[in-house]
């Protein structure tokens, strides 16, 4: 088969590794190094470069330069690189571009096969647009692995023998995942994951960027904020400055001529200690404990039963974080693993599972679970915006649920099955991901006629849902793809050409201006998608269904 390769694609730094004689090997990039910093710049002459060669640009030529945009995937926002904006999946996709350009070159093959890891708590849309990313830069993306299962596995391949509970606590640069495995006879099985997706390293680093701001603003009177390559400057030296406190007491910050007022130069002089930067980081530390409560409680583990804690990501070395752990566990976490390397070995390590050059069966063998609760949109009471819960988050996949709802009014013969992905009883706070039409209902009254829900959720992140009229055993489903929602879908651009077409045509004029506003709103653009169809289809009454959906969703 071909080589498959794994990747940490993370905020900070990305690397990515191979399964070779046995072990995984971090491969080296262009310049030698096994650790890709994950920025991309434009150089002078406008070509796209990444990494290392792109990091001086931060500092002379910020507005040419995006860094961190991980904690952009899954939402709307654009950046600006030079004079043209480009989304997160994007940028993502010119990174692993460069990661398949050297893996190719290090290997001497053409690579264009990888497991790409992800955030735990990364939900659907997160996940399907980093497996964007990857297809835009070349890859078949086997799977995407959870972060602290991928260290896990990274641990577990050594240390087969032993039975234990064990605590991945992953902090990188910009997301926190904390995640609980059960190891026992060569199995891994997860238990339950929680995590912060808007918590990390960087976090860490812009308390101290404030900290300055706010100093230089008291002596010089000079806002650096407005100052795009004074604050690069001061970024730059935040990060330093956090890293030397990780082995010392103090950091002395020097930045002569950093910003000038009225043709007078100023510069930034300061001493952090250590106790200082403890004291800005604290609360952001103790931000950590509530997914841990969460994964004990969800896993019905106690504190007393967990045999290890394994830290990753860059971001443990903190001695604060390393301190936190300790006496909120009570038990001194442990670097048995190498946290900048470990996600990108386990990876590699999950690649070769793929490939066969492991064998699962006898080797080695991981359980998961689905990070967020899944359910229906049904009909509580007066709330037509409730989320009936089928799988709870962190149910062990594969998984298959069920549950029995009811028609809502009088002569109802079709039904409309939403299904959403998120931890609020109320749809609007969740996230739209597959919907499907159920006909064939006798009409009956309120009440009186039963459909069974049905959810079958696979380990490689599919998800069936099927739905069935009791009495009568029709039934109807949609298959979802967790990792990759976007499946091609029929041509429905015919639509106008139907003879019930003209009492549509105004509502879809109006949905699809909506949308011009509402980009990546997937609920209102499913719905329009079924409002063309069913008017293909000349079936008029889904179409009346859907429409009237439709006009709830844009209210």
């Amino acid at each position: 088969m071909d080589t498959i390769i794994g990747i940490d694609l993370g905020t900070s730094t990305t690397e990515a590794a191979v399964y070779q004689d046995g072990k995984p090997v971090i491969m080296l990039n262009f310049d030698g190094k096994e650790i890709t910093p994950s920025i991309v710049g434009l150089d002078d002459t406008g070509n796209i470069i990444v990494g290392e060669k792109a990091e001086p640009l931060l500092c002379i030529a910020p507005e040419r330069t995006v860094r961190e945009v991980k904690r952009l995937i899954g939402t709307n926002e654009k950046v600006l690189m030079g004079k043209q904006q480009y989304s997160p999946v994007e940028i993502s996709a010119m990174i692993l571009s460069y990661v398949r350009t050297y893996a190719s070159k290090y290997l001497d093959q053409d690579i264009n096969r990888a497991v790409i890891s992800v955030p735990a708590y990364f939900d659907e849309l997160q996940r399907q647009e980093t497996m964007e990313a990857g297809k835009s830069a070349g890859f078949v993306v086997d799977r995407i692995i959870n972060e602290p299962t991928a260290a896990a596995l990274s641990y577990g391949l050594e240390h087969m023998e032993e039975e234990s509970y064990v605590l991945i606590y992953d902090l990188g640069g910009g997301t926190f995942d904390v995640t609980l495995l059960e190891m026992f006879e060569g199995v891994l099985e997860v238990k339950a994951s929680s995590g912060d997706n808007k918590l990390g390293g960087k976090d860490f680093d812009q308390r101290l960027i404030e900290y300055l701001t706010e100093c230089f603003q008291k002596q010089s009177g000079i806002d650096l904020t407005k100052d795009l390559a004074a604050m690069a400057r001061v970024r730059d030296e935040a990060l330093r400055c956090k890293i030397a406190l990780s082995t010392q007491e103090e950091y002395h910050i020097q930045l002569p001529m950093l910003a000038a007022k009225k043709e007078i130069p100023f510069a930034l002089d300061e001493t952090i200690t250590r106790g200082q930067f403890e004291n800005m980081i604290s609360d952001l530390v103790e931000r950590t404990h509530k997914p841990i409560d969460v994964v004990l409680s969800d896993s019905g583990v106690s504190i007393e039963q967990i045999d290890k804690v394994l830290l990753v990501g860059g971001s443990t070395r903190v001695p604060l974080v390393q301190r936190d752990i300790e006496q909120y566990l009570g038990k001194q976490p442990e670097a048995a693993i190498d946290p900048d390397f470990a996600v990108a070995q386990g990876a590699a390590i999950q690649a070769a599972i793929i490939s066969g050059q492991i064998d699962e069966s006898s080797e080695i063998m991981m359980t998961d679970v689905n990070p967020y609760t899944l359910g229906v949109r049904c009909i509580r009471g007066y709330d037509v915006e409730y989320m009936s819960v089928i799988i709870p988050r962190n149910k062990t996949i594969p998984t298959t649920q069920k549950q029995k709802f009811y028609t809502s009014w009088d002569g109802q013969t079709s039904a409309i099955v939403e299904v959403y992905q998120g931890e609020s009883s109320s749809i609007r706070y969740n996230h739209f991901i597959g919907s499907f039409i159920l006909s064939g209902i006798p009409p009956r009254a309120a009440g009186k006629e039963a459909i069974e829900v049905s959810f079958s959720y696979n380990q490689n992140g599919m998800l069936q849902v099927k739905g069935i009229v009791v009495s009568t055993g029709m039934e109807a489903s949609v298959d979802i793809d967790m990792l990759n929602t976007k499946t091609e879908k029929k041509d429905v651009s015919g639509w106008k050409e139907s003879e019930i077409a003209g009492d549509y045509r105004r509502i879809i004029r109006r949905a699809e201006k909506w949308l011009k506003d509402h980009e990546g709103d997937k609920k209102a653009e499913e719905l329009l998608y079924q409002l063309k169809e069913a008017i293909l289809e000349e079936d008029q009454w889904e179409a009346d269904l859907v429409e009237e959906e439709l006009r709830r969703c844009m209210e």
